[in-house]
């Protein structure tokens, strides 16, 4: 299978992108997947999850249980065991 599965062993669609060998695993709201890039915009991780990033935003889990939140558009350079979560944006109030 070509690509970035999740831990379902389902193809998510995402493709090598000429980087031969080397696979980062992370996980995103518990849930493991690994992909062929080391460094993936914020909003394309979100995708690969399952989730729409017009209503979440990705945060990393860091230390001590603080977290950092990204834009749809941050580059996020990707390590082995990095940890993820999704954020609900903050629904407009009429």
């Amino acid at each position: 299978m070509n690509g970035n599965t999740a831990n379902n062993g389902h193809d998510n669609g995402y493709e090598n992108n000429g980087h031969h060998g080397r696979r980062v695993t992370i996980t995103i709201d518990g849930v493991s997947f690994t992909t062929a890039k080391d460094h993936e915009q914020a909003s394309a991780l979100l995708w690969m999850a399952g989730v729409d990033p017009a209503q979440y935003d990705l945060a990393m889990v860091k230390q001590h249980g603080q977290t950092e939140v990204f834009g749809d558009d941050k580059v996020i350079n990707l390590k082995n065991g990095d940890a993820f979560v999704t954020v609900r944006q903050s629904a407009q109030v009429a």
